[in-house]
């Protein structure tokens, strides 16, 4: 597993050079969120395809 410091530079080295500080963090924030789904996902489960679409018709029909 990389180490943050790992990730970090990872990250770093995929925005140009004339990205903001803005920018920076923008993407901490966004791969910290998806780490933090996978994580959910790994102790809490997810749902299939099909039990999201159920769920979905319920709220968008009436």
């Amino acid at each position: 597993m990389n180490s943050t410091k790992d990730e970090v530079e990872s990250l770093l080295d995929k925005l140009t050079d004339e990205c903001t500080l803005e920018d920076v963090q923008y993407h901490f924030y966004a791969v910290e969120k998806i780490q933090r789904g996978i994580s959910r996902v790994d102790t809490e489960g997810a749902l299939s395809q099909e039990e999201v679409e159920r769920k979905f018709s319920k709220w968008t029909t009436q």
